[in-house]
Order: C-alpha cells, then sequence, then structure tokens
C-alpha cells in the first residue's frame, strides 16, 4: 500500500483497504428514487425523465437490457481501480468501489440498467464520493469516460 495512503487512513479508515474491501456493501437501491445529498461531490447520467434531473442526459440505448448490462459491467471492469462490491443481476444494478491513484479514497459507482420500450434500454449511473465535500469534478469525468468507452463498444459490434 502507498505510504501516504496507510497515513490517510487513521483519519479516514476506508483508505486502508484493497479494492471493495472497508466499506460496507451496498443493498440494493431504487435507482429512480435516488436522494442527492446538498454537497458537490456526486453526478448523476440517465434519461432525461429521472428524477432528480440528472447532470448527463443518457438517451435510451437500442439494445437489450441484458446486453447494455453485460457491455456497462465490461466497461467498468476496463477501468482502473474499479472493483465490483455487489451485483444484483435480477435488478441489473452492479455497485463499484473506485480508488484514487494516490491516497486510496474510494468513490462509489452505481449502475442499473431498466427496460425501455420494446427493444432498448436506459442507462442510470451514479457515482458518489465517500470522504470530502468536493470532488474536483472526478465522479462527473468518470462518467462521461463510462459513458464514452460503452458507446465505442457498441459502435464496435454494430450497434448504437
Amino acid at each position: 500500500m502507498n505510504p501516504l495512503a496507510w497515513l490517510i487512513s487513521f483519519f479516514l479508515p476506508a483508505c486502508g483497504f484493497a479494492g471493495a474491501q472497508g466499506l460496507p456493501v451496498p443493498p440494493p437501491m431504487d435507482a429512480t428514487a435516488i436522494v442527492r445529498p446538498a454537497t458537490p461531490n456526486t453526478a448523476l447520467a440517465g434519461p432525461e425523465s429521472l428524477k432528480p434531473i440528472p447532470d448527463i442526459f443518457v438517451p435510451p440505448f437500442p439494445v437489450s437490457p441484458d446486453r447494455l448490462f453485460t457491455l456497462i459491467r465490461t466497461v467498468a471492469a476496463s477501468e482502473p481501480r474499479t472493483y465490483e462490491a455487489a451485483i444484483y443481476p435480477d435488478r441489473r444494478q452492479v455497485d463499484y468501489v473506485v480508488r484514487s491513484a494516490v491516497f486510496n479514497f474510494p468513490d462509489l459507482v452505481m449502475v442499473q440498467v431498466l427496460p425501455e420500450g420494446q427493444d432498448g434500454s436506459d442507462l442510470i449511473l451514479w457515482s458518489r464520493s465517500v470522504y470530502g465535500h468536493s470532488d474536483l469534478g472526478v465522479n462527473h469525468k468518470r462518467l462521461i469516460t463510462w459513458l464514452a468507452a460503452l458507446r465505442a463498444r457498441l459502435s464496435h459490434f454494430g450497434e448504437k
């Protein structure tokens, strides 16, 4: 472990663990009823109809929910320092812990795929910091990166 992360873990205990360890296992949640904190350390991506209003609007994907769920999990698995914390396949929901490179700060990312129309899917991504008041835009950038990687995978396979 990085010595700085070890020192920080005296004050912020979750920084002293590897992977998804050190945090409680996230329970399943209703992604359509997210309650955002007053702090500016979260980012939400989803359909325009989502409440609260997302920071990033994500149009429906013209693929089945199961296909989209598989693809977004592949994207998350390819991201550095990203660890699966809990999966609820029946809900097409998965939670990740993403660790910062230097201080090992944990962020949480919840992903849920919902059916939309007859052959489409909606995607909800909620990234939030465990510690701190501000995230300096890290959570928003993460969602932009994941969405770009997802779109690249869809276009690579001839899907839109």
